[in-house]
């Protein structure tokens, strides 16, 4: 094996892949996003681009990660794998009297919203640095704390590098990415690329559906029931609601109900609510249908008193799904997950969007004996803490947990390294998300990805979706790093 032979890179610490040393002299020598799949060392390539601007002693490194998670994972990367001391973590667990000093060292890790907060503040200026790299830079986009970063270094000469798995798939989206960061060009590797290849290893993909008993069937006619009334009042009040209307095309009428259809909003809102409900109820299970329906309940918002009190289907789900939940009812899926998962060997990773049904699996598994921990993000009284994340992942990562349950945090960028398994307990219609759940499989050996979905219902569609999403952000991804500098031109 041949190791990376730079200053200030330790010797002998990190494998020298060609395709990571091509990509990191793009980004040397011009801004540019790297897009590289998940598990192929976006991280590898950023310590090149530090390493040689660190040489150069112009200024000093900026990494920004979206989460204290990741900032703590660059960070310890980085102390291992360079000779430079004076590398620091900047978060907003840090006082600003702290902050203040540790700015000032070589290199920093940083969360986006401090460094946005303290730029404003003028406790750093962008002089600071020569090198700025966004980490997960998919997210530059809109109100995003990454995106009035990259306003502040625009006038200045500052290296911009991104990483990312995969941009949008949304061609407006990647082009406002990379106007706002002002680069000029995307470098892509993906699985068939020929430097790529010989590191990339086979994920086995199986697809395995399950149909709702009866008695959820009947409770999901209930549900689409009082759905249909709303929509066919929204119909009546001149609002174009399709036969079958998806939450998108809800979401997407809310503009319009309260700009010149006021008195459409209350069926608007309430259907909106019971799509979600419904969601819920398909996709995740008796539990966590039940538990959103009672958060919903104690909201103040439009049409809320008159769904749980005097919507006769409505109320009829609700009572069902009680009665189902006191007889040990939950999802066919769990019970395929938890037959899955007993003639399953190695480490594996279930991937569900909601805390809810994260809570319902990691109890089940319990029970069966499994060894299981949760991964979930901070925010709300049941949030996990930084270091209660840590501890969960290096818990997995030791053998201590055997199956890890993750919501959203779990997909971006957390090295969860050996994973023999992967299983999406639910589907999302995003190609980014899509990428970076699958990626967490393959990485050192043949990978293994399983697909729950519930046959008839968007669950099913949401995987189509996000299959197709993905192809489209490959497409965007090659035709602008084909395209070069002069692509932004005809895209902006």
């Amino acid at each position: 094996m041949e190791f990376l032979s730079l200053r200030y890179v330790r010797a002998d610490s990190i494998e020298k892949r060609d395709y990571q040393v091509n990509l990191a002299k793009q980004a040397i020598g011009e801004n540019c996003i790297v897009v590289l799949p998940t598990g192929l060392g976006k991280t590898t390539v950023a310590l090149q681009v530090i390493a040689e601007y660190m040489s150069r002693g112009r200024g000093g490194a900026l990494f920004l990660a979206p989460t204290r998670v990741l900032v703590n994972q660059h960070y310890d990367f980085l102390r291992g794998a360079m000779t430079i001391q004076d590398i620091a973590r900047v978060t907003g667990e840090d006082i600003v009297q702290k902050r203040a000093k540790l700015w000032n060292n070589s290199i920093v890790c940083a969360t986006p919203e401090i460094t946005r907060n303290d730029l404003e503040r003028n406790i750093i200026s962008p002089s600071q640095f020569s090198l700025v790299i966004f980490d997960e830079v998919h997210r530059a986009v809109g109100d995003y704390a990454y995106s009035r970063i990259a306003e502040r270094f625009a006038p200045t000469d500052t290296r911009i590098l991104g990483m990312t798995a995969t941009l949008p798939s949304d061609r407006e989206k990647a082009t406002e990415i990379m106007v706002m960061l002002k680069v000029g060009s995307v470098a892509i590797r993906d699985e068939g690329s020929p430097d790529v290849a010989p590191y990339v290893q086979e994920t086995r993909t199986e697809w395995v559906r399950v149909k709702l008993d009866e008695g959820m069937r009947i409770i999901q006619w209930n549900l689409r029931k009082a759905l249909e009334q709303r929509c066919e009042t929204l119909r009546r009040n001149g609002v174009g609601i399709p036969a079958r209307p998806s939450l998108t095309d809800l979401l997407g009428s809310r503009q319009h109900v309260l700009k010149s259809n006021r008195r459409s909003a209350t069926p608007l809102f309430t259907a909106i609510r019971i799509m979600y409900a419904l969601s819920m109820l398909e996709v995740h299970g008796i539990t966590t249908f039940l538990r959103f329906c009672e958060r919903t309940r104690k909201k103040k918002g439009t049409g809320i008193a008159q769904l749980f009190e005097a919507d006769q289907n409505f109320r009829r789900a609700m009572q069902l799904a009680v009665e189902l939940q006191g007889k040990g009812t939950e999802h066919p899926k769990l019970d395929r997950l938890k037959k899955l998962l007993a003639g399953m060997p190695g480490k594996v990773l279930v991937f569900s969007s909601y805390r809810d049904s994260v809570d319902v699996i990691h109890d089940s598994l319990t029970e069966m004996g499994i060894p299981a921990g949760i991964l979930i993000g901070k925010a709300g009284e049941t949030g996990l803490k930084t270091g209660e994340q840590q501890e969960a992942v290096e818990k997995f990562r030791d053998g201590t947990y055997r199956v890890l349950v993750a919501t959203r945090v779990g997909e971006e960028g957390l090295d969860i390294s050996e994973v023999n398994h992967v299983i999406f307990y639910d589907n999302v219609p995003s190609s980014i998300r899509y990428v970076q759940r699958r990626g967490r499989t393959g990485r050192k050996d043949t990978g293994n990805l399983t697909v729950l979905m519930t046959e008839g219902t968007v669950d099913e569609a949401y995987y189509w979706i996000g299959k197709r999403k993905m192809a489209s952000a490959r497409g965007i991804s090659r035709e602008l790093s084909r395209s070069g500098a002069g692509g932004l031109d005809r895209y902006a």
